[in-house]
């Protein structure tokens, strides 16, 4: 996977692609899962947005702040001229202020916002602040939305130093953040969320409030990470792929 710039990797570069989607992953996640979407989504070029603090960029300092996060993404990144972005949990957060910063600079913005298992923005805080726990209390917090990856993180010392910091700084990108009422965007939003995560519909539908353009909300079979299992990961793409199909080519 590789790109000229560090924030960006690609694992099938398609020229000839008529748009691109950019991936914007969980807390504490990489690129590499989303990336694979390209051998499922054949008519898109598929780019992963890498933070600092993880994957191949883990020994960088992450950020947490989110605005700061979002202004040195914006600047050393150029999107393109048709595009799209989706994020997934924090990054539905990241994706979105994104798409507001490039609103603010004046460029291109994404023609649709897919936002996966995240509250609207505008709402209070869920639950109580944890990133300032200790490594009991912060795996414990986090044990009911990421279950496995705690338990090996328990087993697994190393992993732990690996992966915690990341995890801490990306709770702190959340709690950190206020939102700021402004105008909607003027793209097609798509909301999705797992019908058995904690994330209830009343929590999903107030997104609607920042597009102008068309929205849908469509709950899919399983918690919140239900775009690993196939099925629901099949009709996520295919809601992913529909808006898409039509896009003007990217230079």
């Amino acid at each position: 996977m590789t790109s000229t710039s560090p924030w960006l990797a690609c694992r099938i570069r398609r020229p000839e692609a008529t748009v691109r989607l950019y991936c914007f992953p969980h807390s504490g996640g990489s690129v590499g899962e989303y990336v694979r979407w390209a051998d499922l989504l054949p008519d898109i070029e598929v780019w992963g947005v890498q933070l600092p603090g993880r994957g191949a960029r883990a020994e960088e300092a992450p950020f947490t702040r989110l605005d700061e996060l979002v202004d040195a993404l914006v600047h050393a990144v150029d999107f393109g001229s048709s595009f799209a972005f989706f994020g997934h949990s924090l990054g539905a957060f990241v994706a979105f202020e994104t798409a507001r910063r490039l609103r603010d600079l004046g460029r291109a913005l994404p023609a649709a916002l897919f936002l996966s298992a995240a509250p609207a923005p505008q709402l209070p805080p869920r639950g109580i602040p944890a990133s300032h726990l200790d490594e009991a209390g912060l795996l414990a917090a986090l044990e009911p939305t990421y279950g496995e990856l705690i338990h090996e993180l328990r087993e697994d010392e190393e992993l732990r130093e690996l992966i915690l910091p990341g995890l801490r700084a990306d709770l702190l990108l959340v709690e950190s953040h206020r939102h700021e009422a402004r105008a909607p965007l003027p793209c097609v939003m798509t909301v999705t969320g797992g019908t058995q995560d904690d994330l209830s519909r009343a929590e999903l539908e107030p997104w609607s409030l920042h597009t102008s353009g068309p929205f849908a909300l469509h709950l899919l079979p399983g918690g919140h990470f239900y775009l690993r299992d196939p099925e629901p990961k099949s009709t996520l793409l295919g809601l992913i792929a529909e808006p898409l199909s039509q896009r003007t080519p990217n230079p």
